[in-house]
């Protein structure tokens, strides 16, 4: 019998931890949330200080919620210790603390710690149990904040949406700002004034090649205006603003000879673009890739939990995705330079 219960989110991460940890331990999913709020009901009490009234997930809105409860219940009491380790944000401390809540026997003697790790690797994993911790209240309470704020917009922002717009549109935490956004993004661009500018550009030879391109930047001291035409015009600035000015700087410029006035020549140093955050992510995988967000998360969400690696098995192989941190594995960033230096020679 295993001495030690570990309890994830998904079946996927349970097994990739369950190798590294070995058969002192035994590692279970919770499949996300256990508890919500009442699904019928609003489960919040506005007038006792937004006072919460949590239960578990009925099997109609998460199936086999009973069943998945109950086998951790089992568990967790002929465990010696629990370990809660969803994942390291306010979602995943919510769900620890609901896991103590409702799996850890009332009147038992089980320790119960909660582990964290951004990286699903053999190093990550037994530092994390090297050192535990407990559960966050201030990150529980953040999250259940959040899920407040989503059942009050949602219960009594949303029906006015329906009344007056029609359909089932939901007034969401997220769905409200964004609709600010884009709303004030529209303002901005009903006030903007429409400014007609050109710009001229010369494509030159020399006697060597290549080709290259100049740009009109002068005209008698005087810089061409390209930008800010909300400000006013200075006395040092032109605004060459139709085609007839364009075409007159144009004849005029033809029967000159164009003479290379200075060569500077500078160095420039291109540091590498920073490791994902979810946004860029996101992005990055849209422009590239065509990917859609659910798409991107859930591909991410597999790389982190684990992938199968032939005889390595199931290997994590990215750092926890939800983030705006830009944070690098010590093991890898240190198994990359290894490896450049190798190949390629200590100066790289």
């Amino acid at each position: 019998m295993s001495k030690n219960l570990v309890i994830v989110e998904s079946p996927a991460k349970a097994k990739t931890i369950n190798k590294y940890l070995g058969s002192e331990y035994k590692v279970m999913a919770s499949i996300g949330h256990i508890k919500d709020l009442p699904p019928k009901d609003l489960g919040v009490d506005v007038e006792n200080n937004f006072a919460t009234t949590y239960e578990v997930i009925p099997d109609t809105k998460k199936r086999g919620n009973k069943k998945i409860v109950s086998e951790l219940k089992k568990a967790a009491k002929s465990s010696e210790a629990i370990y809660l380790a969803a994942d390291p944000d306010r979602e995943g401390e919510a769900i620890c603390q609901h896991l103590a809540e409702e799996i850890v026997p009332k009147n038992g003697k089980q320790q119960v710690f909660r582990v964290m790790f951004n990286e699903i690797t053999k190093n990550a994993i037994k530092d994390a149990f090297k050192e535990p911790k407990q559960v966050d209240e201030n990150l529980v309470n953040a999250q259940q904040a959040r899920r407040v704020l989503d059942r009050l917009v949602g219960y009594k922002v949303s029906p006015i949406l329906w009344k007056t717009i029609g359909g089932r549109l939901s007034a969401g935490r997220v769905q409200t700002v964004a609709v600010r956004l884009v709303v004030e993004r529209e303002r901005e661009i009903e006030a903007f004034v429409k400014t007609e500018y050109w710009s001229l550009v010369a494509n030159l030879s020399a006697a060597l090649p290549p080709n290259f391109d100049a740009k009109l930047n002068k005209i008698d001291d005087k810089t061409v205006k390209l930008g800010k035409f909300d400000e006013d015009l200075k006395p040092s600035e032109i605004h060459v603003k139709t085609k007839e000015d364009s075409d007159a700087i144009l004849a005029e410029a033809e029967k000159e000879k164009f003479i290379v006035g200075s060569v500077a020549t500078k160095e420039r140093k291109r540091n590498a673009t920073p490791p994902f955050i979810t946004s860029k992510l996101q992005q990055d995988a849209a422009r590239k890739l065509g990917f859609s967000v659910k798409k991107t998360m859930a591909t991410a969400q597999r790389l982190y939990e684990g992938i199968e690696l032939g005889s390595e098995g199931a290997v994590g192989l990215i750092t926890y995705m939800r983030t705006d941190s830009t944070r690098v594995s010590d093991a890898a960033l240190e198994n990359v330079r290894g490896f450049i230096g190798k190949e390629y020679g200590e100066k790289y």
